[in-house]
């Protein structure tokens, strides 16, 4: 069918961040799809230059207001491998526990409250609190439950206080560890509701075979640190991060984009159950068979189903990794330390993706360099790459352009960019 179309997005809604659609067919034929980032560079990794290692982690998680735990996590990650820090086995527990209360209050946050409005024709979730408050009800418990988590271990839902070179500053009291159990089991239920609504839900038909990259699971599914794999068979060390990542810059988009085997690879939940699916609890992947998704999936729609598998499987991981530390003395939580000149890289699964971080290090601990990829980064060229695909293929089925234009929106939304993040 020969049409014209016209999509000019600016700027997309329902994402963290500025970034545009660009969309122009002549007579039935694509002469542009762009996905075009438009946030000012903040320079993160200038302003970590010549403070004490132990300050970075507090610093660098302020680049996000979602993923803050998960860049504290990263940054002391690498700052702990350039200065050979071990920390303590409970120390390693918290800190997971901690990432898991992280991802879940933001894959809840984006399936209720930026991906459902798409599901129901709206254009926020306001309407969907009126309309549908049993939906809306779900989301409020399942956020709040996973706030709650973060504060306890982590002393903050944003921004994090406990997490420490070395460990945590404090461990949470086993009475507040029993009573956090406790809530988590008390959610499940909603989070099965959560389950069945996904399992109502059609996702859109499309699919573009693509690279996926996450981390490497070793026996359990991963969340920090660990080899990187990607569904094209590349295996590289966490230290070959740049090699797994190739940043290149593109002249309409302030943001960098990344490639490996192919034009562009997809980094979050996703791929991490394309590459990790038999590491999910085993509930997790009796819910991830029911609602349809199966590895290796290329239809970037199914992220949203991806998030929801993997809040079942950190809801259900909690629960056991809290009784383990209830049967533990939770005293050894931070390893002493001297600095040392080094170089380190932390790389950790965070819910849109590998985050890294990478810093070289003086003898005083002082950082001489500093280097971050952020999720949204990798994902930005495959996002790109996704439109002109999308647009020909709903062409081809007949589709008007309010059509595709919504069909792009949701396209760029599924990815869940932080793309304020992505220029960082």
């Amino acid at each position: 069918m020969k049409c014209d179309l016209n999509i000019d997005v600016h700027h997309l809604t329902r994402v963290e961040g500025h970034g545009n659609i660009h969309v122009k067919v002549k007579d039935g034929k694509l002469v542009d799809a762009k996905w075009a980032v438009v946030e000012t560079p903040r320079f993160f990794e200038a302003m970590v230059r010549g403070l004490s290692h132990d300050l970075a982690p507090v610093l660098t998680a302020r680049i996000c207001g979602i993923c803050s735990i998960g860049h504290a996590l990263a940054s002391l990650r690498a700052v702990e491998r350039a200065m050979d820090v071990q920390i303590p086995k409970t120390a390693k527990k918290l800190r997971l526990l901690a990432k898991h209360g992280e991802t879940l209050q933001s894959h809840i946050l984006h399936v209720f409250f930026l991906v459902a409005p798409d599901f129901y024709n709206v254009g926020s979730v306001i309407p969907i609190v009126a309309q549908h408050p049993d939906v809306a009800g779900l989301a409020v418990r399942l956020k709040g439950l996973a706030n709650d988590l973060c504060d306890l271990v982590a002393g903050r839902t944003t921004h994090p206080v406990s997490l420490a070179v070395g460990g945590l500053t404090k461990a949470p009291s086993k009475d507040d560890l029993a009573k956090m159990k406790i809530a988590i089991e008390e959610r499940l239920p909603d989070m099965l509701a959560t389950i069945d609504l996904f399992a109502s839900l059609k996702m859109p038909a499309f699919v573009r075979e693509t690279e996926f990259v996450s981390l490497k699971g070793v026996n359990e599914y991963p969340w920090i640190g660990g080899d990187l794999i990607s569904t094209d068979g590349v295996v590289k060390p966490e230290d070959d991060y740049l090699a797994m990542t190739n940043e290149y810059v593109v002249d309409f988009s302030t943001s960098k984009f990344t490639k490996l085997s192919r034009d562009a690879f997809a980094a979050g939940a996703l791929a991490r159950f394309n590459n990790n699916h038999h590491f999910l609890h085993e509930k997790a992947r009796e819910a991830a068979e029911r609602l349809g998704l199966r590895a290796v999936n290329h239809n970037p729609f199914m992220n949203n189903v991806a998030q929801v598998v993997e809040s079942y499987h950190v809801m259900l991981e909690s629960i056991e990794m809290i009784q383990a530390l209830l049967d533990s003395d939770l005293k050894d939580i931070r390893a002493d330390y001297k600095p040392t000149a080094g170089k380190g890289v932390g790389a950790v699964e965070v819910p849109r993706g590998i985050l890294y971080h990478c810093y070289e290090t003086d003898d005083s601990g002082i950082i001489k360099k500093a280097n971050c990829i952020i999720p949204t980064t990798q994902n930005n060229a495959n996002i790109h790459y996704d439109l002109p695909e999308l647009v020909n293929q709903e062409m081809a089925r007949g589709k008007d352009e309010n059509e595709i234009e919504k069909l792009c929106e949701m396209l760029v939304r599924t990815y869940d960019p932080c793309i304020s993040c992505s220029v960082h």
